[in-house]
C-alpha cells in the first residue's frame, strides 16, 4: 500500500508502522438532497495544513504518534455495490495487518463497507452512530442501498440491540418505531452516552464508531446535504468522541462533508479538527 501524495496533517508514517490507516471514500450517488460529499475526504486533507497537529484539548500532538494515510479509493459510481465491495476490501486488508482502518467519506452509505470488513473480523461488533438522521429505511425510492439506509443494512449484520444512536433528530415515524424495537436511540442529544461506555468497557466488546457530521448544528457545520436544525456544539461533539474512544474501538468513519455547499470553508475546518481529535483519542 503506497503512501498517499497529500496526506492529512501529520498522518506521513510509513505503513508497516501505523496502528491507524485512513483511507477515503469520495462516493455520493446514493445522495437524496444536496450532493458533494464525494469531495469530502480530499478537502479534509488539503485544508488540514490549516491545523496545528497539537490538540490543546488531549495535550496528544499527531507527530508522536505512526498514522498512514493511503488516500481516496477510486470508485464506481454507477453501482453502489461494487463501491461497497472496493471500501470493504480495502478495510479487510487494513485490518488483516493488525491496524485500525479509518474511513473519510464521501456519503453515509459508505460506512456499510466498512462494516461489512469489521464485523467479519470482530462477529460480535456494536456500533455507535452519531447522526442528525436514523438512517434506518428499509428503502429509500426503491433502493435498499442508499445513505437513508445504511444502519438498516448493518441492523441487518448485527442484529437488535447492537447498534446504539445518538443526535438523531430526522427521519420517518416507521424508522423510530423500528428503533424503539430493534436499536439503543438516544435521540436528540449525548443523554446516556456514559452509562453505555461503562456497559460496553465491563462487556469488552468492539466496538465501530461512525460519525455523520450533520450530527452538529448547522450553524457550526452547514456544508453538508441534509442539514438539521438542533444539533449539538463541536465541544459536545468532541466530548462524545473522547468517551467513547475509552471503549475498544476497531473501526471508525467521519462522513457527510459536502464542502462546496460552505463557501466560507467553516464546515471543511470543522471536519479537520474533529479528525485530529479522533485520530488522537483512537491512539491509546
Amino acid at each position: 500500500m503506497k503512501k498517499n501524495i497529500e496526506t492529512f496533517i501529520g498522518c506521513d508514517a510509513e505503513y508497516k508502522d501505523a496502528k491507524i490507516v485512513l483511507f477515503g471514500a469520495p462516493f455520493d450517488s446514493t445522495t437524496s438532497f444536496r450532493p458533494g460529499a464525494r469531495f469530502g475526504s480530499s478537502a479534509i486533507r488539503h485544508e488540514s495544513f490549516g491545523l496545528e497537529t497539537y490538540s490543546p484539548y488531549q495535550d496528544k500532538d499527531l507527530t508522536d504518534y505512526a498514522v498512514f494515510d493511503s488516500g481516496d479509493l477510486e470508485l464506481c459510481f454507477g453501482s453502489a455495490e461494487t463501491a461497497l465491495l472496493d471500501i470493504e476490501t480495502r478495510a479487510a486488508e487494513i485490518l488483516e495487518d493488525g491496524k485500525l482502518p479509518l474511513l473519510m467519506g464521501g456519503e453515509h452509505l459508505v460506512t456499510l463497507g466498512a462494516v461489512r470488513a469489521v464485523e467479519k473480523c470482530f462477529p460480535d461488533l456494536h456500533i455507535i452512530h452519531f447522526d442528525a438522521h436514523a438512517d434506518l429505511r428499509d428503502d429509500y425510492l426503491g433502493a435498499t442501498l442508499s445513505h437513508a439506509c445504511v444502519m438498516r443494512r448493518c441492523h441487518d449484520l448485527l442484529g437488535d440491540g447492537r447498534i446504539h444512536q445518538f443526535c438523531i433528530r430526522s427521519g420517518e415515524r416507521e424508522e423510530f418505531q423500528f428503533a424503539k424495537e430493534h436499536t439503543d436511540m438516544r435521540p436528540f442529544c449525548f443523554d446516556g452516552l456514559l452509562e453505555l461506555v461503562e456497559e460496553l468497557k465491563g462487556l469488552r466488546v468492539p466496538v465501530y464508531l461512525t460519525i455523520d457530521l450533520d450530527c452538529l448544528d448547522p450553524s457550526a457545520f452547514p456544508g453538508t446535504g441534509t442539514p438539521e436544525a438542533g444539533g449539538v456544539t463541536f465541544v459536545e461533539l468532541l466530548n462524545g468522541i473522547l468517551q467513547v474512544c475509552k471503549t475498544n474501538v476497531v473501526g471508525a468513519d467521519i462522513n457527510e462533508l459536502a464542502p462546496g455547499l460552505d463557501h466560507s470553508g467553516v464546515s471543511t475546518a470543522t471536519a479537520c479538527k474533529v479528525l485530529r481529535e479522533l485520530i488522537l483519542a483512537l491512539n491509546k
